[in-house]
C-alpha cells in the first residue's frame, strides 16, 4: 500500500524547496507531522510520498518507490529529500545516486538538528544543538573506524577515507561540552535557589510543540520578565513568542505570573516531539532541569487532537517527567475553543486515568485561565504562619522593608520592639529570622 501527493506550499520558503518521504511497516503513512518540520526550518514542501512495507536495507524505500520519490523531485525542481525515518549513512549515500545531481538527502533528526540549530540564541542553547550533532554523528564515525581496522569497504561506500583521528575528536569534543553545560547548569540552580530564598516559587511549563505553552505563558504572565541572565526584573513586554511553529521556543523563557500573594516565575521550555532518540533527548536534558527541579509543573496538552494522539502524548510526558521529577504535575487541556463540550467531556472522561483532575482552558482566547492560577496556587507549597518580633535598630525598618517584599504581612506593630505577623515560604522565614537574629546581636 503506497500513496504518492503533491502539496505546494510557500509558508517559509528561506531554505529552498523539499520533498518529504516516509516509510511506515504498516498502515498508512501520514506525514503531516514532518511536513510541519520541514515548514519550520524554512522548506517550501512540493509533495510527499510514502510507502507501507518493511524498510529495504538499501534505500529505506523499495527500489520502485525510490525512483518514484526522484521522479518527483525531478519534476518539481526539489532541492532537499527529507525522509521521516531515520537513514542509515548506507542508505543516505545511495538515495543521493538514485536522486537528481546536487539533491540534499537528509532524516528526521538531521532536520530536527538544523531547526534547533536556527533557534538556538543562548550559549546554552548552542551549546546543546552541538552535543545533539556530535552525538549524531559519533556512531557513524565508530562505525566507519570499526570498518576501517577490519580493511572492509575501503573508504566506507565512497564516504570519505577514513580518519582515526574524528571519532577521538567528537568524543573530546563532547566531554567539553557536557563539562561547560555543568558549569552552566550549576549557575542557573544557583539561580533558582536564590529565586526561591527571595520567595519565588517556581512553575514550570511542559509539554508537546504546538500545544499552546508559550501562548499560556503570555496569559499567565504579569507586565514583569524574568531576564534569565540577571537576578532583577526590569520593566519589559510580558508576552512571550507565540507563533503556530514548531520549536518556537528552544531556550527557556521565564516570566512572573499574577498571583496574589505569592511570587511565582513561570518557565516555558522547548517541547517534546515524538519519536525522539535517547541520544537527542540526553543532549537538551539541561533544558529540561528548569522542568525536573520546579515546585510545580504544568503538562500542557493541545485537547483538540484526537483521544489516542493526547493518550500517547500524556504517557510519553509523563514517563519523560517522572524519571526525575519530584514536583506535583498539573494537567492543562488547552484549546478548548476547538471542540465542544460533550468532546471535552469525553475527552476528560478517557484521560481520566493519566490526568485525573485536568485544568481546561483555552490560552488564545483567555477561557479558564483564572481557574489555573487558583490551581497553581492550591498545588504550590503552603505558605507558613510567622510573628518576629524585631528590636528597634537603625536597621529595623530595612528589615520590615524586605518581609514586605517577600511575604504577605498582616500586621506590624510598633513599640519599643517592631513585632510583625506575616505568612510566607518556609525560605523566607528562615531568612527573615535570620535577619532578625542579626539585628539582636548588632544591637549587643
Amino acid at each position: 500500500m503506497s500513496e504518492h501527493t503533491t502539496r505546494p506550499s510557500v509558508e517559509h520558503p528561506d531554505q529552498g524547496t523539499a520533498v518529504v518521504a516516509k516509510r511506515v511497516d504498516s498502515g498508512t503513512a501520514d506525514t503531516d507531522e514532518i511536513t510541519d518540520l520541514a515548514r519550520a526550518a524554512g522548506y517550501t514542501v512540493m509533495g510527499a510520498v510514502t510507502q507501507s512495507r518493511r524498510a529495504d536495507a538499501a534505500l529505506q524505500l523499495g527500489e520502485g518507490k525510490a525512483e518514484e520519490l526522484a521522479t518527483l523531485v525531478e519534476s518539481t525542481g526539489a532541492e532537499t529529500v527529507i525522509f521521516d525515518n531515520r537513514l542509515g549513512p548506507y542508505q543516505t549515500y545511495n538515495l543521493g545516486q538514485l536522486l537528481p545531481e546536487g539533491v540534499e538527502v537528509m532524516d528526521r533528526f538531521t532536520l530536527i538538528l538544523e531547526i534547533f540549530g536556527q533557534r538556538a540564541q543562548t550559549r546554552k542553547a548552542q551549546l546543546q544543538v552541538e552535543l545533539a550533532e556530535l552525538r549524531y554523528e559519533l556512531p557513524r564515525a565508530e562505525a566507519k573506524t570499526s570498518l576501517a581496522k577490519r580493511d572492509e569497504h575501503p573508504g566506507f561506500m565512497g564516504l570519505g577515507e577514513y580518519d582515526e583521528s574524528r571519532e577521538r575528536d567528537i568524543k573530546a569534543q563532547i566531554s567539553r561540552i557536557n563539562d561547560e553545560l555543568e558549569r552552566i547548569e550549576r549557575t542557573e540552580e544557583q539561580r533558582r535557589e536564590r529565586r526561591r530564598d527571595s520567595g519565588f516559587d517556581l512553575v514550570a511549563l511542559a509539554g508537546y510543540t504546538n500545544a499552546g505553552k508559550s501562548t499560556l505563558l503570555r496569559q499567565l504572565a504579569t507586565d514583569l520578565e524574568v531576564d534569565e541572565n540577571e537576578d532583577r526584573h526590569p520593566d519589559l513586554d510580558a508576552t512571550a513568542e507565540s507563533q503556530d511553529r514548531l520549536f518556537t521556543t528552544l531556550g527557556t523563557t521565564t516570566r512572573r505570573a499574577d498571583i496574589e500573594p505569592r511570587d511565582v516565575l513561570v518557565t516555558d521550555t522547548v517541547g517534546f516531539i515524538s519519536d525522539l532518540p535517547h541520544w537527542l533527548v540526553e543532549s537538551f536534558k539541561s533544558t529540561l532541569d528548569s522542568v525536573y527541579r520546579a515546585d510545580l509543573v504544568l503538562l500542557v496538552v493541545d485537547v483538540s487532537e484526537p483521544i489516542d494522539e493526547i493518550h500517547e502524548k500524556l504517557v510519553t510526558s509523563h514517563d519523560t517527567l517522572y524519571e526525575r521529577n519530584e514536583a506535583p504535575i498539573v494537567t492543562v487541556l488547552n484549546k478548548i475553543d476547538r471542540v465542544s463540550e460533550d468532546e471535552l467531556d469525553e475527552k476528560r472522561e478517557a484521560l481520566s486515568a493519566l490526568a485525573p483532575a485536568p485544568v481546561a482552558v483555552s490560552a488564545h482566547e483567555g477561557d479558564n485561565v483564572e481557574a489555573l492560577l487558583e490551581r497553581i496556587d492550591t498545588e504550590l507549597p503552603d505558605w507558613e504562619r510567622e510573628r518576629l518580633v524585631l528590636p528597634m535598630t537603625e536597621d529595623t525598618m530595612s528589615v520590615v522593608s524586605w518581609i514586605h517584599d517577600h511575604a504577605n504581612v498582616e500586621d506590624v506593630t510598633y513599640g519599643d520592639d517592631v513585632v510583625v505577623d506575616f505568612k510566607a515560604r518556609p525560605a523566607v522565614i528562615s531568612r527573615a529570622r535570620d535577619r532578625a537574629s542579626e539585628l539582636r546581636t548588632a544591637e549587643v
